[in-house]
């Protein structure tokens, strides 16, 4: 996207933007409210149907998808400055550089640590997006492809083309091409012949704004896999597999399961989190630890191992029972 005209005076002028790859097929009053940061989506509205946003000279619906090389023209329009981005420590923009598995033209891949979020918001001035964006600031388009919830860590896609994220999206709708595997370390001895866990998931949201899943038959259609990998005296190390992808669907349908995941603050009771915290785990212990992809044609597949504090803790702390 490039403006071919801008005027230098203080005062707002006649706009016009060309559309690339990056914005190809997507709607105009998203490309707006995205371009026009600080206009209110009423306004935005307002000034498409009264024609002072055309597309190559005509006037347009909020509905319609960009092409390639279409001239958006925007009319005068006074824009509130941007709020000021938050100061990031140079030492958390270099961990999160460290944690780059994989980047190309169209893609980066983190390794996110536990406990920082995707993104900003909810009293977080900034997250996981907002880094990348800091640490990359020539990319014209960043945005997170799905999400990990904040405390847990693991492989997480972020797409720098449109047209990547739109295919990424479109694979993890139709649940063809790629493939997301998680660890969890979970309370009990899981069993070998459980190897699925399918249950509607119902989503709530308390008044406090907490988000609080549970198994419920008006809930949305929700399975997931999961493979022994590793038994503790009174601990399992399960392996994964989500099918479909609903908020909190691991935790939920391992707890459903009567394994709920070690550390988890949400799911499981507060005597096992007491026990577990003792032993030295102080975190949500899922980790997402591959991707499987088929991207534009080329396979990716893609692993990161669990933290080292985590595998020392199974190590040294608790008591195997068989590999």
């Amino acid at each position: 996207m490039s403006e071919l005209e801008q005027n230098n005076s203080p005062r707002p002028a006649v706009r016009y933007v060309t559309i690339d790859e990056n914005n190809i097929d997507q709607r105009i009053d998203n490309f707006l409210v995205t371009f026009l940061k600080g206009v209110p989506k009423g306004k935005i509205y307002n000034l498409l149907r009264k024609g002072e946003i055309r597309v190559n000279k005509k006037r347009t619906k909020p509905d319609y998808r960009l092409q390639m090389g279409d001239i958006v023209r925007i009319a005068p329009i006074v824009i509130a400055p941007e709020a000021d981005k938050p100061s990031l420590p140079e030492r958390l923009k270099a961990e999160i550089e460290s944690r780059i598995v994989y980047e190309d033209k169209g893609l980066i891949v983190v390794d996110k640590p536990s406990g920082i979020a995707v993104h900003g918001g909810s009293g977080l001035s900034f997250g996981l997006i907002e880094i990348i964006r800091q640490i990359r600031p020539q990319e014209k388009f960043v945005e997170l492809a799905h999400r990990l919830d904040r405390d847990t860590s693991g492989l997480i896609m972020i797409a720098k083309k449109r047209a990547v994220l739109k295919e990424l999206h479109t694979a993890l709708r139709e649940k063809t091409g790629l493939q997301k595997t998680y660890l969890a370390l979970v309370y009990g001895h899981w069993p070998k012949r459980k190897v699925q866990v399918n249950a509607p998931l119902l989503k709530n949201e308390l008044k406090s704004g907490e988000r609080v899943v549970k198994v419920h038959h008006d809930g949305k259609e929700s399975l997931t896999r999961f493979k022994l990998v590793r038994q503790f005296e009174d601990y399992s190390l399960v392996e994964c597999e989500p099918v479909t992808g609903r908020t909190h669907q691991i935790r939920v349908h391992a707890l459903h399961a009567g394994y709920p995941i070690v550390g988890d603050e949400k799911y499981a009771s507060a005597e096992q989190l007491k026990l577990t915290k003792e032993l030295g785990f102080k975190r949500l212990c899922l980790h997402a630890t591959r991707l499987d992809m088929a991207l534009q044609g080329e396979r990716l597949l893609l692993e990161a191992p669990i933290e080292k504090s985590w595998q020392q803790l199974m190590s040294n702390v608790l008591v195997a029972k068989f590999s």
